[in-house]
């Protein structure tokens, strides 16, 4: 890791693609400026790893390398031009740049990211509270509590992960008030053949289950013991095939079910009934028991959310924008620095032979913050 300072999170971000998405979003900008787009780009994605510092100083952070290249044309911008700057990109960029760059990573070779032949995915969301100011709780809302509202207008976010690195990708971010299965049908066309996605049981049921089995990916989702779900066949390995309905009434006709697996087990020492759904049919493919190992796997993602929320954001900060539209720089922002980060770790981890969880977040995130400096690699004028 000491090794794999910046500029090895520089290749995370290339400046080729940086540019290429800011022509094709129209935000390259003609004018020579003191803070010019592509170095914007950058400076969002500086902002997530600083969350909670100055937006000056984090500028300052980001321009201290260049002090040596181009002495005479170093000036730290304003908070007010900062801002103007920031609303110029918009968030159309960043958000791009996540969408098209931001995906799995794991090689065949990196530990603890595949089960059988499958890439190990998992499905999760969070909130994240904003600025208080009457835009962002206009356009994000906020939750009820005992006393009337919340503190702060929170976003949701909902993405999936790459178990074996912690890379979050695909992620969909909206109001409050949008549920977390509603974000989670505009991502399930990043399921791929070859993946295996673990969720947990407030994502299960018919039409998103429908829709996910329309991926040919494979599923291994946890569903509520409450759920109706008539067994018709005992397997080998202690599982059973059984239906699931769209309705009641879909079931006592016995009309349009889809034929799934069942896996209900306990954990020693536990009270709590597990019940797992899949649409791997063959237990020769996936015993029951290795199931219901790999289900466990699937709390990586709270590991990674920790890591958004604390270490990077920070346990009591408020994402810093006032306005939505620099809202949504600031979470694409905070997850492409999330990225930037977990993508030197997974080098650095293929490097030593090792797993990404041998390596510690923590200690990585001090290293990019010591050498960002040396991430500045064109003049802030833009010539």
């Amino acid at each position: 890791i000491e090794r794999a300072g910046i500029g090895v999170l520089a290749e995370a971000f290339p400046l080729e693609t940086v540019r290429s998405i800011l022509k094709a979003t129209r935000r390259e900008g003609h004018r020579r400026r003191l803070l010019p787009a592509p170095m914007m780009v950058y400076y969002i994605i500086a902002l997530g790893l600083f969350v909670g510092v100055g937006c000056r100083e984090v500028l300052r952070r980001l321009l201290d390398g260049a002090v040596w290249i181009w002495p005479d044309r170093i000036k730290i911008a304003t908070d007010s031009a900062i801002t103007q700057a920031r609303q110029r990109l918009g968030c159309e960029p960043i958000e791009t740049l996540y969408q098209e760059h931001v995906g799995p990573i794991a090689k065949k070779t990196t530990r603890g990211a595949w089960f059988r032949s499958w890439r190990v995915v998992s499905m999760d969301g969070f909130v994240m509270d904003v600025a208080e100011s009457d835009a962002n709780e206009k356009a994000f809302g906020r939750p009820g509590s005992t006393r009337g509202h919340s503190a702060y207008p929170q976003v949701r976010v909902v993405g999936f992960l790459e178990n074996g690195t912690h890379v979050f990708f695909g992620a969909e971010m909206d109001r409050y008030g949008v549920g977390e299965t509603t974000l989670a049908r505009r991502i399930l066309g990043k399921l791929r053949r070859n993946m295996l996605c673990l969720a947990d049981r407030n994502f299960f049921c018919f039409p998103l289950w429908k829709e996910a089995l329309a991926t040919k990916a494979k599923l291994v989702w946890r569903a509520k013991h409450q759920l109706v779900l008539p067994k018709t066949k005992k397997l080998a390995d202690g599982s059973y095939l059984g239906k699931l309905y769209e309705s009641p009434k879909h079931r006592r006709e016995d009309r349009e079910g889809i034929v799934v697996r069942i896996v209900d087990y306990r954990i020693d020492g536990f009270r709590e009934n597990y019940r797992l759904v899949t649409n791997i049919l063959d237990p020769a493919m996936a015993p029951a028991l290795e199931l219901a190992r790999l289900y466990s796997e699937r709390w990586t993602i709270e590991t990674a959310v920790d890591e958004l929320k604390t270490h990077l954001r920070g346990s009591n900060v408020v994402l810093r924008s006032k306005l939505p539209e620099l809202v949504r720089q600031d979470v694409f922002g905070l997850l492409l620095a999330h990225y930037g980060v977990r993508w030197v770790m997974h080098d650095a981890a293929l490097s030593e032979g090792i797993a990404a969880d041998e390596l510690s977040f923590v200690h990585t995130l001090r290293v990019v913050h010591r050498k960002l400096p040396w991430f500045v690699s064109f003049p802030p004028s833009g010539a």
